[in-house]
């Protein structure tokens, strides 16, 4: 079964200092890291998703700024695919589905930043498309959320 590792916005805003940082992202990105080697080792597809924000009021992933870049934990190498996303879910409004399929993709491998969100919603439609999903989560963070009273 053809897989593709697909890291979703490991970018220095989720970071310490970062204008949107999450728990564990550092943790997360040596995770994500060593399986990014892994797949390089084995030339296997690899894709970047990098968040770019357009909605008015929004102060994170601004383009122009060093909080939009990819990690340098994570950085792509020349020839590896990024792709450019707007929304939490990094098929909507993108090549990701058409790429993953010209490629014989079946299986995907998921690590990346916002689990409660861009994850979330990267995997149910990848799920919905009918791709095999393995989520690293280990290779994951988001921010400290809790839900209901105490």
């Amino acid at each position: 079964m053809a897989e593709a590792l697909v890291l979703i916005d490991i970018q220095n805003d989720y970071f310490p200092g970062g204008a949107m940082e999450v728990v564990g992202a550092q943790e997360a990105a040596d995770k994500a890291k060593s399986l990014l080697a892994a797949f390089r080792r084995r030339k296997k597809h690899i894709v970047h998703i990098q968040h770019i924000s357009t909605r008015p009021g929004v102060t994170f992933f601004l383009t122009d700024t060093t909080g939009v870049e990819i990690h340098d934990s994570v950085r792509p190498l020349a020839g590896e695919k990024i792709i450019i996303k707007h929304v939490p879910n990094s098929f909507r409004d993108t090549s990701l589905g058409e790429w993953l399929r010209g490629c014989g993709i079946e299986k995907i491998i998921f690590c990346g930043m916002m689990s409660h969100m861009c994850i979330d919603a990267t995997v149910r439609a990848a799920f919905d498309k009918g791709f095999t999903c393995v989520v690293a989560d280990d290779a994951c963070a988001t921010r400290d959320l809790s839900h209901g009273a105490v």
